[in-house]
């Protein structure tokens, strides 16, 4: 059977977060996830990228390391690797298979997301890989990711209202169910938070003993590499930035504070290993350049507003220009706000469907579009991405950026002959 085929069953339980159904999942497999040390890593925006950094520079120094990230973008595999190689689909439908075995008739029955989790530890555990990147699929205190009492370092990369339907209305509930990942004396990576999610998070820090470290931003040198000032020593790394934009500058600077716990418990990562797995990491779907039938194109998920603001500000450092923008966003994201941090004057926006997901009306983005940025020289409704993207790509000569949802990027990246 097919991977789609076999979560199925699992699919209408939806986002159902709590611990008790994992738990009693890992149990049944005989937990598995004891026997695999961790980074744990959640945040609102950039927590993919922080693994992909951690996931490339661990592999680099000769460790196996496992990484598990959500969503995927074309393929249910991308969501579970080891040293950078996805999991076989083959491979991955008998881990499925094997956790559904040990679901008991009488036991709540899991979702989808705590199927592929409990598949995740155990394809970690059986490869015996020295260590793991595990990215937190929504929130942290509840999320089924949270079920390790003694991760190696966990990390907070940002927090803002995003997810807020089922996290809390406000900064500090969010701040609160992510600070669940948080355990007792097990150091803290924290990047730069708003005011009121960082006494929420300090405080659930201090209640517990854990070391606090909030890194500098790394300050970049020179195009494509940034230096980094230890937080311990103030001694100065020098390394290739290999993903694009301002904000990598502390997505980068949390993986390598991360990195420096684990060479204070005795992990041995060399320079040379931060160095090249660095400039090796990859991280598709964010602020990527692809092409579409001869036009560069930049892809980019931007589905909330504090990653639409880091795409616009990597746009305003490039050459200033009007943007030909292609957006599409699901019902529940902050259509305004995403609005307002991309859009300015004669840019012009084509709007599409996401397929196959809860897709905000194309027509109904338009109208909000009007009122945030009246003044845009175009702003057209079209039934399908490729429509838009044929006409956006050959009738301009803006740079032409797609954003606005993963799921529309991974729509792209499954239709574009790359």
């Amino acid at each position: 059977m097919d991977i789609n085929s076999l979560l199925k069953p699992f699919q209408h339980f939806g986002v159902h977060l709590g611990l008790s159904r994992i738990i009693k999942l890992l149990a049944n497999l005989g937990n598995p996830h004891h026997q695999v040390p961790i980074i744990h890593v959640t945040g609102t925006n950039g927590k993919g990228s922080v693994c992909a950094y951690l996931h490339s520079v661990l592999a680099e120094a000769g460790y196996r390391t496992g990484c598990y990230t959500s969503p995927h973008l074309v393929d249910w595999t991308e969501r579970i690797c080891i040293n950078k190689q996805p999991i076989s689909s083959g491979e991955f439908s008998q881990l499925i298979q094997q956790v559904q075995e040990a679901i008991h008739p009488e036991d709540e029955c899991p979702t989808q997301f705590e199927v592929i989790t409990a598949a995740a530890w155990l394809y970690f555990a059986q490869a015996q890989v020295d260590i793991a990147v595990i990215e937190v699929g929504l929130g942290g205190r509840l999320d089924a990711t949270n079920v390790c009492n003694q991760p190696l370092v966990t990390v907070i990369t940002s927090i803002s209202r995003e997810h807020w339907q089922q996290l809390g209305p406000t900064v500090a509930d969010i701040a609160r169910e992510k600070a669940g990942i948080i355990k007792h004396r097990c150091p803290l990576v924290v990047g730069q938070l708003p005011a009121e999610a960082e006494k929420v998070v300090r405080w659930r820090a201090e209640e517990l003993e854990s070391l606090y470290i909030q890194p500098q931003p790394a300050r970049e040198i020179a195009a494509g590499w940034a230096e980094y000032i230890s937080w311990e020593n103030s001694k100065i790394i020098k390394y290739p930035l290999a993903l694009p934009g301002q904000i990598q500058l502390i997505n980068s600077a949390l993986a390598l504070a991360a990195l420096e716990i684990l060479q204070n418990l005795g992990w041995v990562i060399s320079l040379e290993a931060i160095v090249n797995g660095m400039g090796k990491t990859q991280w598709a779907g964010r602020m990527q350049w692809v092409t579409w039938k001869n036009q560069k194109l930049l892809i980019d998920g931007a589905h909330n507003p504090g990653a639409a603001h880091a795409l616009r500000d990597y746009l305003d450092s490039l050459a200033p220009g009007k943007i030909t923008w292609i957006v599409g966003m699901l019902t529940t994201k902050e259509h305004t706000e995403i609005f307002s941090a991309l859009l300015r004057s004669q840019d012009q926006l084509y709007l599409v469907p996401v397929p196959d997901h809860s897709s905000a009306a194309p027509i109904e983005l338009a109208k909000i579009a009007k009122e945030i940025c009246p003044d845009l020289s175009i702003c057209q409704t079209y039934p399908d991405l490729v429509s838009a993207l044929n006409v956006a790509c050959t009738s301009t000569n803006n740079q032409v950026v797609l954003c606005g949802s993963l799921y529309l990027i991974g729509h792209f990246l499954s239709i574009a002959p790359l």
